[in-house]
């Protein structure tokens, strides 16, 4: 479903490069969980961004469903981005200015779906919201929200084109103990329901128990 070959990250500060990423191949099989640990600094977020299109390698190739990602159009690569892949940040990334359900609504909204397909996702959002507890949060802004219904939100967000993978960076790195084990239990249950494709980076050795697989990331190399 999601392969990397032979990935190269090189940054340039203007005086020297910088290799965070040192040829790392990796598959990830439909409808399995994957973590990846690594301390602050290693390169997760970065490979997390090549892997989701976000980021364009110095070297290598990433397919999604046979195809070369960073060689498509960016009008297409920008589609599969809102219609494939959903991503969850560490810093949840919602819109101040927006309620709960505009800010699940977002990637629907700026698409060129029909409007009928826009109100079933309508439909959709408040079932996930629903799902999620979040039904009596629904015109709240996310300033009037906790950390933990934040990330429930974003979470939400990143479902609501109903993906293929879903793409997980340190979702729980604001979050107390408790609640960070919440949100990765929810993510496991969206991955076994289903039957979507998650990959997780995170720092915390112990969110990692309910991965299919763990990968470690050190000095830009991927070891299992």
């Amino acid at each position: 479903m999601l392969e990397a070959k032979n990935i190269h990250k090189v940054y340039n500060d203007g005086k020297k490069d910088l290799a965070v990423l040192k040829g790392i191949s990796l598959r990830i099989e439909e409808g399995s969980f994957i973590a990846i640990v690594g301390p602050s600094g290693a390169g997760k977020s970065t490979l997390l961004h090549v892997l989701g299109g976000l980021d364009v390698p110095t070297q290598g190739e990433v397919k999604f469903q046979g195809q070369n990602v960073y060689r498509l159009a960016d009008a297409e690569l920008a589609r599969i981005r809102n219609e494939k892949i959903g991503f969850v940040f560490q810093f949840y990334h919602l819109l101040g200015e927006f309620t709960v359900l505009e800010n699940v609504l977002m990637p629907v909204l700026i698409s060129d779906n029909a409007q009928n397909a826009k109100q079933k996702a309508r439909e959709k959002s408040l079932e996930l919201l629903n799902k999620f507890g979040l039904e009596e949060r629904l015109n709240h802004l996310p300033s009037q929200l906790s950390g933990g219904e934040k990330q429930r939100v974003a979470i939400a967000r990143s479902l609501i084109n109903n993906p293929e993978v879903l793409l997980c960076d340190e979702p729980t790195g604001n979050l107390d103990s408790k609640t960070g084990a919440e949100i990765i239990a929810l993510t496991r249950k969206i991955n076994l329901e289903n039957k979507m494709t998650v990959v997780l980076v995170t720092h915390n050795t112990e969110l990692t128990k309910q991965a299919d697989k763990v990968y470690h990331l050190r000095d830009g190399v991927l070891v299992d």
